[in-house]
C-alpha cells in the first residue's frame, strides 16, 4: 500500500540556506556599526568555510577601537578588522576553496575580491551593495571582471527567516 504522506513544503532552497547560514554568522560580529557573514560552498552544496568580520585572533575586541571615523585612522576599526571573506577562507574546512561559491553579505571590497581571487574561488554571491560607488567597490568589481569571475546580487526567495529553538 503506497503512503500518502508527502514531503513538507516551504523548506528553505539551497541559495535562501546559504545566504542564511551567512546571516546568522554575522551575528557573531560585535562590531556596532556593520555586521558581515560570508558562507563558502563547494559544487557539492557542502560548506567549506563559514567567517563574519572581527578582530584577529589574539587581538582583544575590547581594547581595539570600533569606531568608523577618529582624528587618526589608527583609532579606527579598519587597520585592525578582519572582513568575513578573510575568515571565511582563512577558516576553511578543506584543501581549498578553488572552484566555490562565496555567499556574503555585503559585496566585498577590492582586498577581500583579491583573497577571493587568489584563493580561486569562481563566483560572488551578496545581499547587499550599500557601498556601490565607493572606490573600493569600484575597485573589487574591476579586479573580479577582470579575473572573469562572476557576481550577482541575491535575491531572496524567502524574504525573512525565524530560527525557533524550542521546533524540536
Amino acid at each position: 500500500m503506497a503512503s500518502t504522506i508527502t514531503k513538507r513544503s516551504g523548506y528553505l532552497e539551497w541559495e535562501d540556506y546559504f545566504m542564511g547560514v551567512a546571516m546568522l554568522s554575522a551575528q557573531r560580529s560585535k562590531d556596532p556599526s556593520t555586521q558581515v557573514g560570508a558562507c563558502i560552498v563547494n559544487a557539492d552544496r557542502k560548506i567549506v568555510g563559514i567567517g563574519y568580520n572581527g578582530m584577529p585572533i589574539g587581538c582583544s575586541d575590547d581594547e581595539l577601537p570600533w569606531a568608523k571615523e577618529a582624528d587618526s585612522s589608527l583609532d579606527t576599526k579598519y587597520p585592525y578588522v578582519c572582513h568575513a571573506e578573510m575568515n571565511a577562507i582563512m577558516n576553511k574546512n578543506s584543501a581549498d576553496v578553488k572552484g566555490c561559491t562565496i555567499y556574503v553579505a555585503l559585496f566585498p571590497c577590492n582586498e577581500c575580491s583579491k583573497l577571493i581571487i587568489q584563493s580561486g574561488i569562481k563566483e560572488v554571491i551578496y545581499l547587499s551593495d550599500k557601498h556601490h560607488d565607493k572606490d573600493i567597490c569600484v575597485a573589487s568589481r574591476k579586479l573580479l571582471d577582470m579575473a572573469k569571475i562572476p557576481y550577482r546580487q541575491y535575491v531572496p526567495k524567502t524574504p525573512s527567516l525565524t530560527i525557533n529553538f524550542n521546533t524540536v
